[in-house]
């Protein structure tokens, strides 16, 4: 073997060895941060006002697993929708307890050692209610200090006429609704709102001609009700 082979070879090697040293120490940093207990969740429990104590969120193997470990298994909601989303994905979930129906999303991130549990919420609709039940909505508001798909407005079209929503603010106009059929008569709406989008919000319901033939106001960025059409009902209780 030549000198010049040799001093190649040991090239070789340095260069690997730099590599996956240099590997190690940006996972070993990931998992600094990402782990149970550590930076994230310390930023995390800040943004929520935790005054005692910090989350400990758990990594999963998939967005489904990462919820479940997180929320205790307490519940086995079923998946209608999955939304990617920067970082990660939401998980649109539903279940039926006691003469009601949740809707839950939940924003879970994409880390290099795993999926991580971030932020969710969810209402129910209550089924024996007298309310009128055209247009159930949600509003999940941006998390100061942490980065998700939120402010977001989310929830359930009954009623067949309605076959578009809009949110619209003072300072960033319309924003369209998508919308996603999750049953007979039952489709799933959400609709991202920027980041600079200030109070109040009006959801407007168009029919088939493009006429609005259903809104309401609101100007709680944790609201979530119920309206008819025709009306601007105040939120459900």
């Amino acid at each position: 073997m030549t000198q010049q082979t040799k001093r190649n070879r040991m090239m070789m090697f340095t260069i690997l060895a730099v590599i996956l040293l240099s590997a190690a120490i940006f996972y070993a940093a990931i998992f600094i941060i990402e782990r149970p207990g550590s930076i994230a969740d310390r930023r995390l429990s800040e943004a929520v006002g935790m005054t005692e104590g910090i989350l400990e969120i758990p990594i999963g193997k998939t967005p489904e697993e990462a919820v479940e470990q997180f929320r205790g298994g307490s519940s086995s909601p079923y998946v209608i929708h999955q939304e990617p989303v920067d970082k990660g994905v939401l998980l649109f979930k539903t279940s039926t307890r006691q003469g009601s129906e949740n809707l839950q999303v939940e924003y879970v991130r994409n880390t290099r050692i795993g999926w991580k549990w971030v932020w969710g919420g969810g209402f129910s609709n209550h089924e024996a209610s007298d309310e009128p039940s055209a247009v159930h909505y949600m509003s999940l508001p941006e998390l100061k200090g942490v980065s998700t798909p939120f402010p977001m407005l989310f929830g359930y079209v009954f009623d067949p006429s309605i076959v578009r929503i809009t949110v619209e603010t003072m300072k960033d106009g319309s924003n369209e609704a998508k919308q996603i059929e999750v049953g007979p008569d039952e489709r799933l709406w959400f609709v991202f709102l920027p980041s600079s989008a200030d109070m109040p919000y009006e959801i407007k319901g168009y029919d088939e001609s493009g006429e609005q033939i259903a809104s309401k106001m609101i100007d709680d960025p944790n609201d979530s009700g119920i309206f008819d059409l025709g009306t601007t009902a105040s939120s459900a209780p």
